[in-house]
């Protein structure tokens, strides 16, 4: 396990140098001019070319890329032209709240997502069957941030249940306010991921439930939740657990729209304030962590097949 562990880490190297020239290259030949965005319209000749002097925009592409990926191997990410502030710092900070989101939406798609599944699976063609799928579809074809709009209006303003925006209500920081904020936009982004998991879950116990040691199990006389929760779904999890893996990465991009549309305070707004302004140091510094995010998770999917299947070995 530990020598897999280790190439699968040197594998992520060549990926990881991919994203930084992709994102390098994107941000530096796409049209206007940062040093005049920033000093404004107003900006004469001389200002502007003393300040790309300053940021060092004035270099060939390859000498800035090389200059910028040698500080990230040391910790200096760079500074954000915008907002004049270290960039790791501020991209950790914002990430904080984008992960608690992702997290939140990622358990209560897995949650209803597997337990519409398995119902759906052990009622299949009936009509509990049918509507748990109606459901399903309605979940995974309702656009993020229409139903986010939809949930403020309802719960927020119609009744008043729970806050519309922010992290948290001004003047409090506290873990249970937290929650509050968190429950709408968290339902908002868990809706599609929900949906997938459920059919994902549905197919894979279908055909486990069909298997001869699933006979064998219940001639034997083991109480039927036992077959089901432990025999059945054990076996059939690893295609959903693949499925889970991959919705975590599609969270982390689809938080952007679910943060405009509550203020919440998170990477994705961050990131989309960087593209307006033309922040290079913090645009690149964020997409960089969700790269290194995503494909951390992938790695520890993996680890996790051989936790949930015994048949699979990484000697």
């Amino acid at each position: 396990m530990a020598s897999y562990i280790l190439r699968r880490l040197f594998g992520l190297v060549p990926v990881l140098f991919g994203v930084t020239v992709l994102v390098f290259s994107i941000m530096h030949l796409s049209p206007g001019d940062p040093a005049k965005i920033i000093l404004g319209p107003k900006a004469t000749e001389a200002s502007i070319a003393k300040l790309n002097t300053q940021l060092g925009l004035d270099q060939p592409l390859h000498t800035q890329y090389i200059t910028w990926i040698g500080n990230v191997f040391q910790g200096d990410w760079g500074r954000s032209i915008q907002m004049k502030m270290e960039v790791l710092p501020l991209v950790a900070e914002r990430f904080t709240a984008t992960f608690i989101l992702t997290l939140a939406s990622i358990i209560i798609a897995s949650v209803f997502g597997i337990g519409a599944g398995i119902i759906s699976a052990y009622k299949k063609y009936s009509w509990l069957d049918r509507s748990m799928m109606f459901m399903v579809l309605i979940g995974f074809c309702l656009p993020v941030f229409w139903l986010g709009l939809l949930l403020q209006i309802v719960f927020g303003l119609n009744l008043d249940w729970l806050p519309i925006s922010g992290m948290y209500s001004a003047g409090q920081d506290g873990f249970w306010d937290m929650i509050r904020h968190l429950i709408l936009p968290a339902i908002a982004l868990s809706a599609g991921a929900g949906a997938i998991i459920a059919r994902m879950t549905r197919s894979s116990m279908v055909e486990v439930f069909s298997q001869d040691y699933i006979r064998t199990a219940r001639s034997k006389g083991l109480k039927e939740k036992n077959v089901v929760l432990i025999h059945a779904l054990k076996n059939a999890f690893i295609p959903v657990l693949t499925v889970i893996g991959m919705q975590i990465g599609f969270l982390l991009a689809g938080a952007v729209l679910v943060e405009m549309v509550f203020a919440w305070p998170g990477i994705g707004t961050l990131m989309v304030n960087g593209i307006l302004a033309r922040d290079f140091p913090l645009v690149q510094g964020v997409i960089l962590f969700v790269a290194t995010t995503y494909v951390a998770i992938n790695l520890l999917i993996d680890i996790l097949y051989a936790i949930f299947d015994p048949r699979i070995s990484y000697k």
